[in-house]
């Protein structure tokens, strides 16, 4: 019997570039209806709804009648102004009644995937913006975006996980802001977001010491995710009901029949990829299955986190390839109009300024072209004689 022949699913494979960018237009499409919908008075639940139903939608209309998976890549949560992540409420809860209003400073995160090729992104937006914005809020924006900027350049062949670190803290104290404590970034692969090695935003010593430095490499798939906000960096975990979990790939036999039921169902439905107990055929009655799936890690939680009252958190979150030609944004947020952002504050290190405006393709076809010039040139000269 002849031997299955093994599937490339590197980038040096093209059909792996074109899934992760079919999986990025999805993401971005469903994000900008996503955001037209964070309108004063829409409910929280009925927008991340809304997220998930149409990133199904959208990933139902290609590849059909094909045996390849495809859904959501990470369930849509909407996060306001002091909450950092992965807000995503559950009906009947009280988060459930939560509502828009108007200048409320939104995260939305989600993703698709295409055959387990994960394009992840994350926005911020501010509700009902039509004019130019001040103060901190001017500050903590520009410096997020600046600083998405400065990593997403910082991630290139040859370079290390702590210069992405020490870039994005440069950036945020520029603006006298700061990165998220502890928050990581990841490497991704087919069926894989959160891949071993990893990049730490503003580390605590206890987790510095547990991150590995690592060199980045040509081929590579990374989720950068760059939070920044107008306290001090330290958030904590919310009292509000954590709702997005994902399977760990550990194993343990189940006690409880609930629990083996819901992760039957999990295994099933959703993968190796994150989802929200509101996706659950039967969320109410899944909960204590899901409480001994996470005890004994099967399942690890994406808690909600906040910041203090008062203090505002802002996110960009852009999945990106690193490839021959120079870095592909696979999928992230739009550019925003900063000239609308009135700060008194500016990065003004050249060095760092360079990072910034650094283009993300190489210029290898423009070398190409002068060398191929020069070639021509030297053929058209006539030989010298001995």
């Amino acid at each position: 019997m002849a031997e299955t022949e093994e599937v490339d699913y590197s980038l040096a494979n093209p059909d792996t570039l074109t899934k992760y960018k079919l999986a990025g237009e999805i993401s971005a499409k469903v994000l900008e209806q996503v955001k037209a919908a964070c309108v004063p008075g829409a409910l929280i639940i009925d927008v991340s709804i809304l997220g998930d139903k149409l990133i199904e939608e959208e990933t139902a209309k290609i590849y059909k009648g094909k045996k390849i998976a495809k859904g959501i890549a990470f369930p849509t949560a909407v996060s306001p102004n002091n909450i950092a992540s992965h807000f995503s409420p559950l009906p009947g809860e009280p988060e459930s009644e939560i509502a828009l209003s108007e200048n409320d400073v939104v995260k939305i995160s989600l993703g698709a995937h295409i055959d387990g090729f994960g394009a992840i992104l994350a926005d911020t937006i501010i509700v009902g913006q039509t004019g130019e914005v001040d103060g901190r809020l001017a500050d903590v924006f520009t410096a997020g975006w600046l600083a998405s900027e400065a990593a997403i350049r910082s991630i290139k062949p040859g370079a290390k996980n702590w210069d992405v670190t020490d870039n994005v803290l440069a950036v945020a104290n520029a603006f006298e802001t700061k990165p998220l404590e502890d928050m990581l970034s990841h490497q991704q692969e087919r069926n894989v977001v959160d891949g071993t090695k990893r990049i730490i935003l503003n580390p605590s010593e206890g987790r510095k010491k547990g991150v590995d430095s690592i060199v980045f490499e040509e081929g590579e798939v990374w989720g950068v995710d760059v939070l920044i906000t107008t306290g001090d960096g330290k958030v904590k975990k919310s009292e509000t009901k954590t709702t997005i979990y994902k399977k760990t790939g550990n194993t343990y036999s189940l006690k409880l029949k609930s629990a083996r039921s819901v992760f039957s169902d999990i295994q099933k439905r959703f993968g190796p990829f994150p989802f929200t107990t509101r996706a659950l055929e039967e969320e109410k009655s899944s909960r204590m299955g899901i409480r001994e799936c996470t005890q004994h890690e099967l399942l690890i939680p994406y808690d909600v986190y906040e910041d203090k009252k008062g203090e505002t958190v802002v996110q960009f979150f852009t999945t990106i390839a690193l490839t021959k030609n120079g870095i592909i944004k696979i999928s992230g947020p739009a550019t925003p109009d900063l000239s609308k952002f009135k700060t008194d504050k500016a990065v003004t290190d050249e060095e760092l300024l360079k990072v910034i405006a650094a283009p993300l393709k190489s210029n290898s076809k423009k070398n190409k072209k002068k060398k191929a010039k020069a070639a021509g040139a030297d053929a058209a000269e006539p030989a010298s004689e001995e």
